[in-house]
């Protein structure tokens, strides 16, 4: 399961599971990164 992930900005995003962690990562996304969208897959593909 992978719940760590760290944005290219620097910040890492860390989930308790894969679900809160594609949360987290999307709400990281729309806060700091206006505009940017990952697909589930994408996010989880990035994640360790």
């Amino acid at each position: 399961m992978k719940t760590r992930l760290t944005c290219p900005c620097g910040e890492v995003i860390k989930g308790q599971d894969e679900d809160d962690l594609v949360e987290k990562a999307n709400a990281h996304l729309t806060a700091e990164h206006e505009g940017r969208t990952y697909d589930r897959e994408m996010i989880l593909f990035m994640a360790t």
